[in-house]
């Protein structure tokens, strides 16, 4: 038995990078037209630093798209989120009341708080390790890696 679950995600859903890039093309093209071409952007233009902060802010949402990443260890006396560059969390087992994998459905993409199963980190999917901690606290992280998970947790930390 692997003495260690490891697990690295990313957002890679073509659809979510399709309405990602769209969104940011618009101020691009908006600084074509109005400043490389002198035509007006629409109706009630926006400034010419409006759009270039407009164009600056959507690809720097673009470039943090593409640097997430969540990262899942697990071993024997830990479990370790780390949902670059946002949260690094780590939990002891010692902390854990019950664990268990469950299809939580659609709870959407990214950290969601104030769901039924607590804190979520999901990048894809909706099969994920449900924990809840002698605490209270809920958390849930997502994972690709079902059948991989469920055989390195079996008969030692689950519920």
């Amino acid at each position: 038995m692997n003495s260690e679950f490891k697990e690295e995600q990313r957002f890679t859903q073509w659809w979510l990078w399709l309405i990602l890039i769209v969104i940011a093309l618009i101020p691009v093209y908006g600084i074509y037209k109005q400043i490389i071409r002198g035509e007006q952007f629409g109706t009630k233009p926006i400034s010419d630093t409006g759009l270039i902060v407009a164009a600056i802010v959507t690809f720097s949402i673009l470039f943090l798209f593409r640097i997430t990443k969540l990262e899942t260890q697990i071993d024997s006396n830990t479990i370790s989120i780390n949902f670059f560059p946002l949260i690094n969390k780590v939990v002891d087992w010692e902390e854990v009341k019950t664990a268990q994998i469950l299809d939580y459905g659609f709870v959407g993409y990214g950290i969601r708080f104030f769901t039924p199963y607590g804190i979520v980190y999901n990048m894809a999917g909706n099969i994920g390790l449900a924990l809840e901690l002698k605490t209270g606290q809920k958390l849930l992280i997502g994972t690709q890696k079902e059948e991989e998970l469920t055989k390195f947790l079996e008969g030692h930390f689950l519920s």
